[in-house]
């Protein structure tokens, strides 16, 4: 036995409302949808002529009507279309299935009314004639919450009856939903959805007392008027007397439908697609990982004001308004469905975004330096994958250096030719060693920002003649001074106590001379050396066989090394000290202000040595002569 489904719309009311729509807010969008396709189909039989045109009517009662001067329906189509859950006008094959003009392809708009309505009632006058040229008959179609509907023909002179073909649908609230039909939200959701409907879409609004009596010279307490809420044309296809008033009326309206006043802006216009629009550059910096937030409207219709995956990744520093008619919408029509034609589209809209920003930071102007300074982020993450900016981020892109905030192509003026660029791949390792590279004329760049360390990479590859490599602590090394072999066997035994003092926190000592002379020290890391000793960690702990592998691998572990600066006088006081407490605390004491000068943190162990090595400096300070042994006796 074949049987039918049996469908229950309290359930599917339900499925709509908490897991398609984002919110009930949507009925409206999707009744002007109706009427907008109604209306197109109209004007396919011939009906250029005929007015355009939706109404929307909140009444006192707490009902809306929505009003279309569209095709309207004969009783045998509204028994085919409006008898069916999941089916719609917009699927009949007479009103152009799948073609572009038609907004809906799902088939539910008038089932979203269920929403905020217990009951829907339609009564439409087709614009066809029956196959012996007569008239048809206008129809009322009545649904109800429960799932049951009525439909009939009407007379024509029932004054429900639109006089003219078309199609008034009414809606009566559902119990705890009337705000949706408020007058005040029914005029804020058709703006926000029809503003730029190539549609007259009005709305009947009641004016205050004094508003009417200054309108209509009356005292009629309850006076409405209509008021027009879709615009003529596109904002940005307007026509305008000068380049300047355009540039001000697109400001405006980004102000007004965005929120903020753009640093600049960007003609979008993809003619495959149907696409155009606007891209404007923010004026603060945001954060790469910030979801982008685009208003996206689709034959006009708004799809929806926080559209994300519009543009590439890199491109997070632009929101778009723009019209497009060959995307496709998800099922619930707030967002895009992924599928080739919005890869390639997003891939175009990527690539004309591109063409400004190189176009713009090519030359010097005051919005390319705005740009710079406040979406720098920007340039480096499209550098990262565009070798034409990467090019240009070599030239105009800011990094900190030893010689201030500058380009690569400054620093590299300032050395010696052929003097290697070196670049750090943390921010605290550029603070350890920044001080003491800037006094021996190293070149050296902090790559410890977001994007940096892998865009120096990349320019070191770009850009080979200025020897652009990662910092080791060798490279540091050599560039310090030796002391005399006189004064290094002078202080092997106080080195050595030194060394002994740190051995806990994975660092040796070695005494250098190096300006500045005030810095009595400075912390050297090397990255492989923290390979080394992870791989040193890993044999240790490996069974014999494996940890024997991993000891031929690894090599000898490397320790961070605590550069004691022999110029400085603090440094050379605690390396003559007798007192082996004072030198173990002086050398605990310069390995923590190191860390500190780096910019790092304190771990709770570190802070607790410091402490501990400021106790004893500072008892020895106070108590000149003796020792916590001695006090004890």
């Amino acid at each position: 036995m074949t049987s039918t489904f049996q469908v229950d719309l309290h359930g599917v009311v339900d499925l709509l409302a908490r897991h398609l729509y984002s919110s009930p807010r949507v009925y409206l969008r999707e009744l002007l949808q109706n009427g907008v396709d109604a209306i197109t189909a109209r004007r396919d039989l011939g009906g250029d002529e005929v007015p355009a045109a939706i109404r929307l009517r909140p009444l006192p009662d707490g009902s809306l009507e929505v009003a279309d001067t569209g095709v309207g329906l004969t009783l045998a189509e509204a028994a085919e279309l409006l008898a069916t859950i999941g089916r719609s006008s917009k699927r009949d094959v007479e009103l152009g299935t799948g073609r572009e003009e038609f907004l809906g392809q799902f088939g539910i708009g008038l089932l979203s009314a269920f929403m905020v309505a217990d009951e829907i009632e339609l009564t439409s006058r087709s614009a066809r004639p029956l196959p012996d040229g007569a008239a048809p008959a206008p129809v009322r179609w009545r649904g109800f919450a429960d799932g049951s509907y009525e439909l009939t023909e009407v007379p024509d002179e029932d004054p429900t009856v639109p006089a003219e073909p078309g199609s008034v649908v009414r809606l009566r609230p559902r119990r705890d939903m009337e705000h949706w039909l408020a007058p005040e939200t029914v005029t804020a959701l058709a703006q926000d959805f029809g503003s730029l409907l190539p549609v007259d879409l009005q709305v009947e609004v009641r004016l205050d007392l004094t508003d009417a009596d200054a309108a209509t010279g009356t005292d009629d307490a309850s006076p409405t008027v209509w008021r027009r809420l879709s615009g003529a044309d596109l904002p940005w296809k307007e026509r305008h007397a000068t380049p300047g008033e355009r540039d001000a009326a697109l400001t405006r309206y980004a102000e007004q439908t965005l929120g903020f006043t753009p640093l600049a802006r960007i003609d979008l216009d993809l003619p495959l697609a149907g696409l155009t629009g606007v891209a404007y550059v923010l004026p603060a910096a945001v954060s790469p990982t910030t979801p982008s937030s685009h208003r996206v409207y689709l034959k006009r219709m708004l799809l929806g004001t926080r559209v994300d995956d519009l543009l590439p990744p890199w491109a997070f520093f632009v929101r778009c308004v723009l019209d497009a008619s060959a995307l496709r919408p998800t099922a619930s029509r707030e967002g895009l469905y992924e599928d080739e034609v919005l890869l390639a589209t997003r891939e175009a809209l990527g690539t004309q975004v591109r063409q400004w920003a190189l176009a713009t930071l090519a030359e010097s102007s005051p919005t390319s330096r705005a740009f710079l300074r406040v979406h720098h982020l920007a340039v480096r993450a499209l550098a990262l994958q565009d070798d034409d900016m990467l090019d240009l981020a070599a030239r105009v892109l800011p990094f900190e250096t030893t010689e201030g905030t500058g380009t690569l192509t400054d620093l590299a003026a300032t050395l010696p030719e052929g003097a290697r660029m070196l670049w750090t791949p943390s921010v605290e390792e550029f603070r350890r060693v920044a001080p003491v590279a800037a006094a021996q004329g190293l070149g050296l760049v902090n790559g410890g920002y977001v994007y940096d360390a892998d865009l120096l990479e990349r320019i070191s590859r770009r850009f080979p003649q200025w020897r652009l490599a990662p910092v080791t602590s060798d490279d540091v090394s050599q560039a310090l001074l030796e002391v005399d072999p006189l004064r290094e066997l002078e202080v092997a035994d106080a080195v050595q106590a030194v060394d002994a003092a740190l051995a806990p926190h994975d660092c040796e000592a070695v005494v250098r001379a190096f300006e500045p002379a005030a810095l009595p020290a400075m912390l050297l890391h090397d990255r492989d050396g923290d390979h080394q000793r992870e791989a040193r960690a890993t044999a240790d702990a490996a069974d014999d066989v494996w940890g024997q592998v991993l000891a031929e691998l690894s090599g000898p572990a490397r320790s961070r090394q605590l550069v004691l600066n022999d110029t400085n006088e603090t440094v050379r006081s605690l390396l003559a000290t007798t007192d082996p407490q004072v030198l173990e605390a002086g050398a605990q004491s310069l390995y923590v202000t190191a860390l500190l000068l780096s910019g790092r943190p304190l771990r709770a162990s570190e802070a607790t040595l410091m402490n501990g090595s400021l106790g004893v400096l500072l008892d020895r300070a106070l108590r000149p002569g003796t020792t916590p042994l001695e006090e004890n006796r």
